[in-house]
C-alpha cells in the first residue's frame, strides 16, 4: 500500500502489512513512491516513483531492497499504474509518452515496450485476467472532457494484444479502477452512478451488476483476496484521510485494516509469502 508520510513535507511512500495489521515500510525519500503492484510470485514489487524526476516504473523486492528503473521518458511524461500478468514476464501499464493517457506492455525487465491502445483520448488502470489472455481497463473514450474528472469514464475489456475492445458499463457517470474477481469470472470496480462512490461487481461479460458499498464516504480501489472469498478497499472520509477495509465477497463483515494518521491507498495483496 501507499501512505503519506506526516514527517515529510512531500512524497508518498510505500509500505507492506502483515495479515494482523502490522506494518513495515520499505521506502524511504522525500519523492512520490505510489502505485504498489505485486509479483504473482510476491517476491518483487512494481511501482510508480518521481525520484528521478518524471514519473517513472520501478520494482525493487518484497523487503524495498534491490530497486530497479524499468522506464526512462522524456521530461513531462507519466508512466503508472503497473500491473503483473499472471506468469510475471510482463507489466501493463500507463503513459502519456503519445501526448495522452495509452496503455502499454513490457517485459518485467522493462525492454520490448509495445502499445496496446491509440486514440486521442484517456485509457487508465489497466489489469490481466487470471488467465492472462485479457486485460480489463477504464477509459473515457465514449464521452471525454477537457474538465475534471476528464469525462464519463467506463469499463472496458481487451484482448491482451490489444485487439477486440469491449465495453462493459454504460453508467453516465464514472465507472474505473476494474480488477477481476471470482477467478476471472467477475470484475470489481467503483462508481459514482449512485451519487456516491461505491464498490460494484459485475460478471465478466458486464451483467448483473450488484452494489458492495452504500455509505457516505468515498469508496475505491477494490482487490479480490487470493483466495476469492473477501475483498480490500480504500475508504476515503475526506481528501487527507482514508482507510483500507476488508469484507466479504458480497459486501458484508466490513472489517478496519489500517488506523494511520493520514492517507493510505493504492493497495494490493501478494499472493504469496
Amino acid at each position: 500500500m501507499a501512505t503519506n508520510d506526516p514527517n515529510q513535507v512531500v512524497g508518498w511512500e510505500i509500505y507492506s502489512m502483515n495479515s494482523d495489521g502490522s506494518v513495515v515500510r520499505l521506502t524511504t525519500n522525500t519523492f512520490v513512491d505510489w502505485y504498489p503492484s505485486w509479483s504473482p510470485d510476491g517476491q518483487k514489487i512494481a511501482f510508480t516513483s518521481d525520484r528521478d524526476g518524471n514519473l517513472e516504473l520501478y520494482t525493487m523486492s518484497q523487503d524495498g531492497s534491490n530497486v530497479v528503473r524499468l522506464t526512462n521518458t522524456a521530461n513531462n511524461v507519466a508512466d503508472q499504474f503497473p500491473s503483473w500478468s499472471p506468469d510475471g514476464t510482463k507489466i501493463a501499464f500507463v503513459s502519456n509518452r503519445d501526448g495522452d493517457s495509452e496503455i502499454f506492455v513490457m517485459n518485467s525487465d522493462g525492454s520490448n515496450v509495445t502499445q496496446l491502445t491509440t486514440n486521442t483520448t484517456a485509457d487508465a488502470h489497466p489489469q490481466f485476467s487470471p488467465d492472462g489472455s485479457k486485460i480489463v481497463f477504464s477509459t473515457n473514450r465514449d464521452a471525454p472532457s477537457t474538465q475534471p474528472p476528464y469525462g464519463k469514464w467506463e469499463i472496458y475489456e481487451m484482448n491482451a494484444d490489444g485487439t477486440g475492445a469491449t465495453r462493459l458499463t454504460n453508467d453516465g457517470a464514472i465507472a474505473e479502477l476494474p480488477s477481476y474477481y471470482d477467478y476471472g469470472s467477475k470484475i470489481l470496480f467503483d462508481s459514482n452512478r449512485a451519487g456516491t462512490n461505491d464498490i460494484y461487481v459485475m460478471n465478466v461479460d458486464g451483467s448483473g451488476t450488484t452494489r458492495l458499498t452504500n455509505n457516505m464516504t468515498t469508496n475505491y480501489l477494490a482487490v479480490g483476496s487470493p483466495d476469492q472469498t473477501h475483498i480490500m478497499f480504500t475508504s476515503a472520509v475526506s481528501s487527507s484521510h482514508a482507510e483500507v477495509y476488508l469484507m466479504n465477497g458480497d459486501g458484508t463483515g466490513k472489517t478496519l485494516l489500517t488506523q494511520p494518521t493520514t492517507n493510505v491507498t493504492n493497495i494490493g495483496y501478494s499472493f504469496r509469502k
